[in-house]
């Protein structure tokens, strides 16, 4: 396929320079880039109604532009002619480069420098179990009390309140599952249900939590290591509710809070952890739209901004900025979230390309897809071949699209600018 142009940027040319039949430049508008490829539109279909309407004129003068493209000499070399595998292959290249970068990226990362890891190290044991926005925290911070002595309403809808002790339903809280059975701050989990963890691996703590939350009023057996020995010790949690993102559920309460660590992963690890990262960005893609909202209200209502929600250009740099500011960060911890988020660009927009939606390149990959199947169907009618899918068709929804993307950027971009999020 014959390529005129290749370039890095969007609208008027700040420097390019010829090789060849392509012109290699830099555009002034930094926000992506673009390969032009002659004949990315074929020319209209035989018996192709010509009555005059808005649409088909507009239409039309999609495709003229497209076609004055294509030289006498081009016979063979436009994109409209080649076989419909080859053009998967060419639209799905430049997707597939974003995904190579990031996996190389984070495996970089993962193996050689390592990464923030929540530990199965136990930093936090709490003496007992006080409801979450008790009264009586408060009561203990501005007395300097120890919260577990402070009686507190025990259930119902005053739950939390501080009361006078021997008085109905009034008692002082109940001990922490994991304080009773003798967890200690520096202990270190290896082992739950007999199942051995890895004390640095970054899905071990998530396997003891979920472990935890699945044992609610059920003996849950414990393998910690203190002191260089490792001991037994079999835990109960309580029953807690926890809100999650489909309402509130019962889960298992133990008690602990684990230590944030920094370390280098298995290559094993590689894949369960990429799985996961690629779960979760193609969940935030997925919740986008119910996202925008919020996100208008926080940019023009002055309401609180989701601290989950999507972010821009200029938020993704401001973040950065804080993070190279903080000096208990290590070089090898910047370094780290520095390729991590690189590695995260690159596979939110190999994901998002990949949407089967015109003019991304997914929608062009399924407009391939989509000519083949048809030719299939003919040939298996006994019906000649109904010959190149007529992409011009869709250059509407691809203008609704473009409309819609340039939206979301611009009330990203005010989003991020007046009301930022940040590590604060």
């Amino acid at each position: 396929m014959r390529v005129p142009q290749f370039m890095v940027g969007f609208g008027p040319t700040v420097f390019s320079r010829r090789r060849g039949e392509t012109e290699y430049g830099v555009k002034a508008i930094p926000l992506g880039g673009y390969v032009r490829i002659v004949g990315m539109i074929p020319p209209a279909e035989e018996g192709e109604s010509r009555r005059a309407t808005r649409m088909r004129s507009f239409i039309a003068e999609v495709r003229g532009q497209a076609l004055n493209d294509v030289l006498p000499s081009d016979a063979g070399r436009v994109f409209y002619a080649k076989p419909w595998w080859q053009r998967v292959i060419v639209m799905s290249a430049g997707p597939f480069h974003n995904l190579v970068l990031a996996v190389l990226f984070f495996t970089i990362t993962l193996t050689a420098i390592g990464t923030t890891v929540i530990t199965t190290q136990v930093q936090t044991v709490p003496a007992c179990v006080v409801p979450a926005g008790a009264e009586s925290i408060a009561v203990a911070d501005a007395q300097d009390r120890d919260v577990c002595d402070i009686p507190i309403v025990t259930s119902g809808a005053d739950a939390g309140q501080v009361c006078e002790e021997g008085s109905p339903n009034c008692a002082r809280p109940v001990p922490s599952p994991a304080a009773e059975a003798g967890l200690r701050p520096g202990d270190t989990i290896v082992a739950v249900d007999g199942q051995p963890v890895d004390p640095t691996a970054h899905d071990s703590w998530t396997a003891v939590q979920q472990a935890i939350r699945g044992s609610a009023g059920e003996p849950l057996d414990l393998v910690v290591e203190r002191d260089g020995e490792r001991r037994d010790l079999t835990v109960t949690p309580i029953e807690n509710v926890v809100a999650t993102e489909d309402g509130p559920v019962t889960a298992g309460y133990l008690g602990v809070g684990p230590v944030v660590g920094f370390a280098r992963q298995s290559v094993a690890d590689l894949p369960g952890y990429f799985g996961m990262v690629v779960s979760q960005s193609v969940q935030r893609l997925i919740e986008i739209p119910e996202k925008v909202p919020q996100l208008f209200r926080a940019a023009f209502l002055g309401e609180e901004r989701d601290q989950n929600g999507p972010i821009g250009v200029v938020g993704v740099g401001r973040i950065s900025g804080e993070v190279f500011a903080i000096q208990e960060f290590s070089g090898a911890e910047k370094l780290s979230f520095f390729l991590s988020l690189l590695a995260s660009v690159n596979l939110v927009l190999f994901l998002f390309n990949l949407l089967p939606i015109y003019p991304l390149d997914g929608g062009h990959v399924a407009g391939a897809l989509y000519e083949k199947a048809r030719s299939v169907v003919a040939r298996l009618r006994g019906r000649p071949d109904p010959g190149p899918f007529d992409i011009a068709r869709l250059m509407p929804v691809a203008y609704v699209v473009a409309g819609l993307f340039i939206a979301l950027s611009g009330l990203l971009l005010v989003a991020d600018v007046v009301n930022p999020i940040t590590l604060q």
